[in-house]
């Protein structure tokens, strides 16, 4: 047991250093977004979490776009503050402007929760092939009932948009979840009935997303 909790302490340790690093980057990155938008092999659509821009999974998009697959990113979603249905909307929009067809969405944490929203609307499901969502709540997370905020008390697990996603079924045979064994923030794990559960072992909320095997689904799903 001791060592279980030194284990999962190390983790988040190091889970807030990755966290810290990547939003100070992001916050002084200059990087046009435009500069990923050329490549022939699947379109890749960037769905980030919770007040994280796109600039926050720079890494990761830099890596895709280097193995030739188009990464567009969602300004109007800013630092994602917006409620999961309008989110949604933003995405949906960016899809019908571009004309975008079998994408891959790859996202992260709350990220995985509109792009299940998308996925879910019979307006744009046909666009999008499938999604590796990293470390998203789908059931919700317990830590959500205490929260003060809304943006974040609407992770609660009986929050009305944690619940109509819940029975939204049909998208799930075409999600890959992809978590860690600990994840501080979602006490529950990110396993999703139905789709490709892909259990890490390591543990975090947030380097999760630099693990090679993030990169491996997401040329999965795309080939």
């Amino acid at each position: 047991m001791t060592r279980h909790v030194i284990r999962d302490a190390a983790w988040w340790v190091a889970d807030y250093a990755y966290a810290v690093t990547w939003q100070a980057r992001a916050m002084f990155s200059r990087t046009d977004p435009g500069d990923f938008g050329s490549g022939e092999r699947t379109p890749v659509v960037v769905l980030p979490g919770i007040y994280e821009t796109w600039r926050f999974l720079q890494p990761l998009i830099t890596e895709l776009h280097e193995r030739g697959h188009p990464v567009h990113v969602i300004a109007a979603l800013g630092r994602n503050r917006w409620p999961v249905p309008r989110g949604a909307r933003h995405v949906a929009a960016y899809l019908r402007e571009h004309d975008l067809q079998d994408v891959v969405l790859v996202a992260h944490s709350k990220g995985g929760l509109i792009g299940k929203q998308v996925m879910s609307d019979p307006a744009t499901a046909e666009r999008v092939r499938g999604m590796v969502a990293i470390a998203s709540p789908f059931a919700g997370s317990i830590y959500g009932r205490v929260m003060l905020l809304p943006s974040l008390r609407a992770f609660s697990p009986n929050s009305a948009v944690i619940r109509a996603l819940t029975r939204e079924l049909a998208p799930n045979a075409r999600i890959v979840s992809v978590y860690g064994e600990f994840d501080p923030h979602i006490p529950g794990g990110s396993e999703l009935a139905g789709a490709r559960n892909v259990r890490l072992e390591t543990g975090g909320h947030f380097r999760v997303l630099a693990h090679p095997r993030v990169v491996a689904e997401v040329e999965r799903l795309a080939t």
